[in-house]
């Protein structure tokens, strides 16, 4: 009797152990997370009718710090720019890599120019000369003139970028993002000799994040969810072409999330608000939620490294066929 008790406790002693050792396991699934307040100091990023983007980055994700150290004490959270200070753009990633950091998360606000208007208001009668002395004659004709005026645009909504080297299109949003790192006083000292919008420096970044398109895709395809549930307008997950510097040296799954356009009135409102920006940053929380929840699913193989998951919504996995497919078309034309 003594020895089947001594057994059965130490058949639930070893399943206690198990147990804890697979928990802990999983909840290594993410032990670090690195969020970003974009811009800062001097550099005020997008401008709004009354507000700068620097502000309201700072705002989400000060709140969005809040709600992940109360859903998970039990992960490291390293944030980059905490204050109203201009935190350089190699020290982010620098931060992120040091830190060894498993997610990176970036908040932005996005803006878009306004837009040119012509309007026809007539013609005008407009008197000329041709020719000299006797036959020098008088000309009229009629000139048609126009009113030109701008009015706000339109665009408003969300969008969670991820890296992606091999897209071409749009180079002007990844240069205007990547400036401030141009006019640093140190930049030759931290950056070297580099073009970070150059394809030379693209094709190495992209041998150094593609192990990690994925996992990105997926976080992007996940936060772009949340906000469509909080009926929010998703203009969904989209690659940055030729780069956002702390997406492509960060060297981890990263996200820059851009939370709305500052450049239309309401949105720039709904951005300012207290309700705006906690439904920010539990949207972006709740998508983290969803996003460990599918690593823990994924199955560890014998040496302890996580294997490349399955993807988690048809969005995202039409998304990345999409890309794949681009990305065999480039290497056919380039043969």
């Amino acid at each position: 009797m003594l020895k089947k008790t001594l057994l059965t406790l130490s058949f639930f002693s070893l399943l206690t152990v198990l147990v804890s050792f697979t928990f802990e396991k999983r909840q290594k699934a993410i032990r670090t997370i690195i969020i970003d307040a974009g811009h800062g100091g001097n550099d005020v990023g997008a401008r709004g009718a009354y507000s700068n983007e620097k502000d309201i980055c700072l705002a989400v994700e000060s709140k969005l710090a809040e709600l992940i150290r109360k859903e998970y004490p039990e992960i490291k959270l390293i944030r980059t720019r905490p204050t109203d200070d201009y935190v350089q753009l190699h020290t982010r990633a620098d931060i992120a890599n040091k830190n060894h950091g498993d997610l990176f998360i970036s908040i932005h606000v996005n803006s878009a120019p306004a837009v040119q208007h012509k309007e026809f208001i007539g013609n005008k009668t407009v008197v000329t000369y041709v020719g000299k002395g006797k036959k020098k004659k008088k000309v009229t004709k009629q000139v048609p003139q126009y009113r030109y005026y701008t009015t706000p645009n339109p665009a408003k909504g969300t969008e969670t970028y991820i890296w992606g080297a091999h897209k071409n299109e749009d180079k002007e949003v990844a240069m205007k993002e990547n400036a401030p790192m141009l006019t640093e006083d140190n930049y030759k000292q931290n950056y070297g000799d580099i073009d970070p919008n150059s394809p030379e420096f693209v094709a190495l970044s992209l041998l150094k994040t593609k192990q990690f398109f994925k996992r990105s895709a997926t976080l992007a395809g996940m936060v772009e969810e949340q906000f469509t549930l909080a009926g929010r307008t998703s203009r969904g997950q989209k690659q940055r072409q030729v780069g956002i510097w702390v997406l492509q040296a960060t060297a981890m799954p990263s996200i820059l999330v851009e939370t709305g356009y500052i450049s239309d009135r309401t949105e720039e409102q709904y951005l300012n608000s207290q309700e705006g920006q906690d439904e920010i940053a539990r949207c972006v929380t709740n998508a983290l939620k969803s996003y460990i929840t599918w690593l823990e699913k994924q199955q560890v193989s014998s040496d302890g490294q996580t294997q490349a998951p399955a993807v988690s919504s048809k969005e995202t996995y039409s998304f990345l066929k999409a890309v794949e497919q681009e990305e065999q078309k480039r290497k056919a034309l380039a043969k």
